[in-house]
């Protein structure tokens, strides 16, 4: 089989570690969601809030486990739309890619909105008007990063470094700045009972904060170590998440009083609504929407633009897209026509200016190719046996088909109109593809790389870190589980 994107000239660097594994997969996974429908939830729910987001995290585990024994054993970029064309077929594979594409530039589209949202905030906080409509600086914002995604990759790696740095430190201060404001009141009380008409939906909204924990598998290429370093990366990728989305709920929650937080749960800027509404203004509200817009908004954006690109070019080289969408600029090197492409696809999402719309498209499509990825894993144990699988996930034959149970039943939760516009969004790749897949393909495993495994000294060193890794991780979600539960205990 001719497979063009693993047989290059140049391989790619293996220059990335479990750090890096971790960190592109947080900087990708933790934006928009976390800042807009997550926090929805956090206002419809209260301090219930943590229930969504355990049945979140529990929805995110096990497929977690399975991305790691696909990205150990089959260590090349590209993560779903090659798990998926080995284990089932290249007409799965380009599904996987294709969802995975549209549910990119949905979350950049989403990211642009919630940038012009807190942008207005941040302007309203120093007094200032803010002299565009929402919508309008949306698209400004993304055409910002367009032309970054076509000055070259390596700017658009030292950005994104740039902006996930800069989000966390202003959120260290902004948690400093009001922690005198906090309150453990709205914990103390009794909890409402929550039927599952409510809980479900919130759950699958919370899980938006979760989507993208299989990041680095893409990048399986640039992993150093990838038959240790990704399984590691996946046990510990969705606790991270849980552990940061929990923390920011919690301040939320703390900072509202309780009878208010139900006007949050359709607020466009939620962390900025609440804090006005907790009567907190100037530098933490400012610092706040500041942190947000330029740090945890063009952290995504970044990558939102920048990863579905190389999906698509890779599957151009490969026969599955037209040739078009494969063509490089002369100079930049980068696939402008399918960076273009995504764009403009996502200007028409902005359009829409509703969150909780391109959210539910996003999440169809984010679901559609993990289920996919979860039977790939399937098709490459039966197809494969005999493939080196430096990590086997447990229990597939139960927790397999229980994971695609439980994501075909959260895509009834979302809004209808975007999961037909996502079924209309898969008919025409399905309809590309049969125009233009190739008579006589096959679907064998390419040749894979020599194992990259460590002397015994950098073992004992990676060790060491996945052990501080674990233990940071581990510890972070009791603490927000202390925080959440305990304050009934003691009052």
């Amino acid at each position: 089989m001719e497979h063009s994107s693993q047989n290059q000239d140049i391989p790619p660097k293996r220059c990335f570690g479990l750090r890096e594994s971790l960190t592109i997969t947080t900087g990708t996974v933790i934006g928009v969601g976390l800042f807009t429908v997550g926090a929805n939830a956090a206002g419809a729910l209260g301090p219930s809030v943590i229930w969504a987001s355990l049945l979140a995290l529990g929805a995110s585990v096990y497929p977690a486990l399975l991305y790691g024994e696909m990205g150990a054993a089959l260590p090349f970029s590209g993560g779903s739309y090659q798990y998926a064309s080995f284990g089932l077929g290249r007409a799965f594979g380009m599904l996987a890619g294709w969802n995975f594409a549209i549910s990119m530039v949905a979350v950049a589209s989403g990211e642009a909105l919630a940038f012009s949202f807190y942008l207005r905030t941040l302007f309203e906080a120093l007094g200032l008007t803010f002299p565009l409509g929402d919508t309008a600086a949306a698209v400004l914002v993304l055409c910002g990063f367009l032309l970054l995604g076509l000055s070259g990759v390596e700017l658009t790696g030292r950005m994104q470094n740039a902006f996930l740095f800069f989000f966390w430190g202003v959120a260290a201060v902004w948690f400093l700045s009001v922690l005198p404001e906090l309150s453990f009141s709205s914990f103390s009380g009794p909890s409402a009972a929550l039927s599952p008409s409510d809980l479900l939906p919130a759950a699958a909204m919370v899980w938006w904060c979760f989507a993208g924990f299989e990041t680095c598998c893409a990048m399986g290429g640039e992993i150093r170590c990838p038959q240790i370093n990704l399984p590691r990366a996946m046990k510990l990728a969705p606790f991270v998440v849980f552990a940061v989305n929990g923390l920011f709920q919690w301040a939320l929650v703390a900072l509202v009083p309780a009878d208010a937080l139900p006007e949050l749960a359709l607020a466009a800027a939620p962390y900025a609504d609440g804090m006005r509404i907790a009567g907190i203004a100037g530098f933490p509200l400012a610092l706040l929407c500041f942190g947000i817009a330029f740090g945890g908004d063009f952290s995504t954006l970044n990558a939102g633009l920048a990863a579905p690109a190389r999906y698509l070019q890779s599957m151009a080289q490969d026969g599955v897209l037209p040739k078009a969408f494969a063509r490089l600029h002369p100079a930049r090197r980068t696939p402008a026509f399918a960076l273009l492409f995504l764009g403009g696809l996502a200007v028409v999402l902005i359009l829409t200016g509703s969150i909780p719309y391109i959210a539910s498209l996003s999440l169809f499509a984010t679901l559609f190719y993990y289920v996919i990825g979860i039977l790939s894993a399937i098709g490459l144990r039966r197809k494969y046996p005999s493939l080196p699988r430096p990590y086997r996930a447990p229990w597939i034959g139960f927790l397999a088909p229980a994971s695609i149970v439980l994501y075909l039943g959260m895509m009834t939760q979302l809004d209808r109109n975007a999961v037909l516009a996502g079924l209309a969004w898969n008919a025409a790749g399905l309809a590309a593809y049969s125009l233009l897949r190739r008579a006589g393909e096959t679907t064998g495993l390419p040749s894979l790389p020599a194992a990259d495994l460590p002397d015994e000294a950098e073992r004992r060193r990676m060790d060491r870190e996945y052990r501080i890794w674990r233990t940071a991780a581990w510890s972070a979600c009791i603490l927000v589980l202390l925080l959440f539960f305990l304050p009934r205990f003691i009052t």
